[in-house]
């Protein structure tokens, strides 16, 4: 049986208070070598790549979510979905500002899942730089009734997927990984740190970053599909399917679902063996 909840509808679309950040070379190189990135402007710091995204918005991610989600529960909390929107690519020399909202939540047959909205916009102008939308869900807890909206539909495309893909990328997960993820993003949790707080939360040790794994995906897609230049895409998104460990040889898969208005589709999936680790990988590029 689930655990009842009761999320506070208080909180629904209160946005975050503002994060900022400032972006430098040397942090977005350090984010590349840290995810194996082998792009030469990422890893010189002339420019992000895709996932670099969720450093800015870090400190803003779980803000509105503490306002929406019982304490007792909190620390059950796991990655479901991430969706990038991208408007701009990240350069050195940007400051940008990060709020965050809980759009929504709704209980599944296996628990609940919790919606967030971010953007992360240019201080000087405003502008959009890019914006996220997360799902984070709870194991075994009833939420009741869907409360507001969900996240944007991540296609699986499962019928494309039993053809054939156009492209392939193989990315490994090094003995050290977790501990220069960790300090490049700033991501501290102990699962990816600490052998015994791993093996207390019943995992055999501990597991690399779900979004080093995207990362490692997105330089993928863009190496193979998009001549490496992050400045085409234009939507990056995933579902964490299966843990992975440090020492995994990792292989992501590419198709090419369509194109309309200048913009191709492609999606990915990211396996270990037959593990699929990263489900229904979405990637739109410009033309």
């Amino acid at each position: 049986m689930a655990d009842v909840f009761e999320f506070d509808r208080d909180g629904l679309n209160v946005w975050s208070d503002e994060e900022r950040f400032e972006v430098t070379r040397e942090r977005l190189a350090e984010y590349a070598a840290a995810t194996n990135d082998p792009i030469p402007a990422h890893r010189a710091g002339d420019v992000g790549s895709p996932v670099f995204a969720i450093v800015p918005v870090f400190d803003a991610l779980m803000a509105p979510a503490v306002d929406v989600v019982p304490m007792d529960i909190f620390g059950r909390i796991t990655h479901g979905e991430q969706d990038f929107h991208f408007h701009r690519p990240i350069r050195p020399g940007d400051r940008l500002v990060a709020q965050a909202r809980v759009i929504g939540w709704e209980t599944k047959s296996s628990g609940s899942l919790v919606y967030i909205h971010l953007t992360c916009k240019d201080e000087a102008t405003g502008e959009l730089v890019n914006e996220q939308y997360l799902s984070g869900f709870f194991r075994g807890v009833d939420a009741g009734a869907k409360v507001g909206e969900a996240i944007p539909l991540i296609e699986p495309y499962t019928e494309l997927k039993q053809t054939s893909p156009l492209a392939k990328a193989a990315h490994h997960v090094d003995d050290d990984q977790t501990f220069r993820y960790a300090p490049a993003s700033g991501d501290p949790v102990p699962l990816h740190l600490d052998e015994e707080v791993a093996k207390d939360a019943g995992l055999p040790g501990i597991i690399a970053h779900g979004l080093c794994t995207m990362a490692m995906a997105g330089w993928g897609v863009l190496a193979e599909v998009a001549d490496s230049d992050v400045s085409r895409v234009k939507r990056l998104a995933v579902r964490f399917s299966k843990f992975v460990f440090p020492g995994d040889d990792l292989e992501t898969r590419i198709w090419k679902a369509g194109t309309e208005n200048g913009v191709t589709t492609y999606a990915f999936e990211t396996v270990r063996g037959s593990d699929v680790v990263l489900s229904n990988g979405i990637a739109e590029i410009a033309d």
